[in-house]
């Protein structure tokens, strides 16, 4: 069986007040084994970074500038998770509320719940 592990990083903790993805990163299990192909990126989150957030994941906006949108990555993304495979996520309704607001800002599809 397929499975992706995933995890998030981002700009605070509620994406209805503006805060944003700044990494995603996936690993493919199958049958509960690496499979070794994975899916990561850095994000823009096109907003500041305050000082919360920094001190948990390091990540700068002086950093994140540099590298491409929600917008320009979730193609791969979606690619990547693929349609069926389950989700395996520590805090999946942080996660999965930050991927939802992600993806309808730019009028893509939910991810189900029911993956999780």
């Amino acid at each position: 069986m397929r499975e992706i592990v995933l995890d998030t990083e981002t700009t605070g903790l509620d994406p209805n007040k503006g805060d944003r993805l700044v990494e995603i990163g996936c690993v493919e299990l199958l049958n509960r084994i690496p499979t070794g192909a994975t899916f990561h990126a850095y994000i823009n989150p096109e907003r500041d970074m305050p000082a919360e957030a920094f001190a948990v994941h390091g990540l700068s906006i002086e950093f994140l500038k540099n590298h491409k949108r929600f917008a320009e990555v979730v193609d791969d993304f979606l690619t990547f998770i693929g349609d069926e495979a389950p989700l395996v996520i520590h805090n999946a309704s942080f996660d999965h509320g930050f991927l939802c607001a992600e993806l309808k800002r730019i009028n893509r599809p939910l991810i189900l719940r029911d993956r999780l």
